[in-house]
């Protein structure tokens, strides 16, 4: 399905909104933005009965450095009996990670993988059976496309040998110099969910035959999962320009951050076959055919990768931003100003994950080739935050 494109005019003003039906009634202002705008279009979901929002006012504590003197780390997955899996998107390995001693152990190097730009070895993800069958999983990019793979972990295996050959599931995705999109994650269906980029052809993006610029949802297997809203088609949302960061709150609702072009930054409320605007709207929009985002930042300020949730907020990884931003939520709508924390402290911030209740672990990412790399860079720090 194509559907029609149309010019968005005007300025975009907001820097806050709310999804309708939130309890206060309408937007929170965001530093000089007006308020008055209510979203287009807005999820489904509304607070359930006693849902009640975090503080509006939060904080974050740097408790350690858990480990330095990484190259391109992108994606992260903790391990369910301790240590941490790392991906380089350069160098193509997947490195272990004692998060006690900051050890670091290399599994392998991925097969396949052809670096260039943005593109290599980015988001890895952990089957919902690890524990039984040892599956990691990765989202790449090859010679000709964007792809998801499993391999098999084997850690009796000497280091540089503990990965198997990588079992393509799905390929076909548009790769590109930028926007290649990359995170993947299990949500707590059990299904595997791929945020994927337009590389740079934003047309793709509005085409729900075409795979760039989208939200995927597929089975473990790599098929289009059951439930998706376009029949024999694993699009799950579209109209997106770069989605990095996936995340679900504590009753199950999808979010994902998105790359803006010139001027809004996104953090968008996730419904199933919903239009998300690129490139006909860039940020908040006043035409009704698109789900405006939850949240949006000025380019400069974000630059959004990975997102986790914890203590009742998204947290959001920025890049050219060099921040990490908390957005306090009440049902599928912000209930207070997104706070920053980190400001330039440690340069690029590419992924964040929950490291228990109220942990997370962040991951720079200076080394990347748009970066200023210090001694030490890159790094993996945990926090605790609220």
């Amino acid at each position: 399905m194509i559907v029609p494109r149309r010019a968005v005019t005007g300025v975009l003003a907001a820097a806050l909104l709310l999804a309708a039906g939130c309890s206060s009634g309408g937007p929170l202002p965001g530093p000089g933005s007006p308020p008055g705008r209510t979203p287009a279009r807005s999820s489904s979901a509304a607070p359930a009965p006693g849902e009640s929002a975090p503080p509006a006012k939060g904080s974050v504590t740097v408790l350690r450095t858990v480990a330095q003197g990484l190259d391109s780390p992108w994606g992260l997955a903790p391990l369910p009996g301790g240590g941490l899996l790392v991906s380089s998107r350069d160098k193509a390995t997947i490195t272990r990670i004692d998060e006690k001693t900051g050890g670091k152990t290399e599994l392998g190097t991925v097969s396949g993988v052809a670096p260039e730009g943005e593109g290599g070895l980015l988001g890895i993800a952990l089957s919902p059976d690890f524990a039984s069958d040892h599956m990691i999983y990765a989202y790449f990019t090859s010679a000709s496309d964007n792809r998801i793979v499993r391999m098999l972990y084997d850690a009796a295996k000497p280091a540089g040998e503990q990965l198997g050959a990588p079992d393509t599931l799905f390929k076909g995705i548009p790769k590109g110099v930028i926007h290649n999109g990359g995170r993947i994650a299990f949500g707590p269906d059990g299904m595997l969910y791929a945020g994927t980029g337009e590389n740079g052809r934003g047309e793709q993006a509005q085409d729900t035959a075409s795979l760039g610029g989208k939200i995927l949802r597929l089975t473990p297997d790599g098929e289009p999962a059951p439930g998706d809203p376009f029949p024999h088609s694993p699009v799950y949302s579209y109209g997106h320009r770069n989605v990095q960061g996936l995340a679900w709150d504590r009753r199950q609702r999808l979010f994902a951050s998105e790359f803006g072009q010139d001027t809004w930054d996104e953090l968008n409320a996730i419904k199933p076959g919903d239009d998300y605007g690129w490139p006909d709207a860039e940020g908040a929009s006043r035409d009704p055919k698109y789900h405006d985002p939850l949240a949006q930042w000025h380019t400069d300020d974000a630059s959004p990768s990975g997102i986790a949730y914890a203590e009742g907020s998204i947290w959001m990884a920025g890049l050219r931003g060099q921040r990490l931003w908390r957005i306090p939520l009440r049902g599928v709508a912000a209930s207070a100003p997104p706070q920053a924390f980190l400001t330039r402290a440690y340069g690029r911030l590419r992924t964040v994950a929950p490291a228990g209740a109220d942990r997370l672990w962040l991951v720079t990412s200076d080394t990347d080739g748009r970066g200023a790399p210090k001694k030490g860079d890159d790094r993996i720090l945990e926090l605790r935050v609220s």
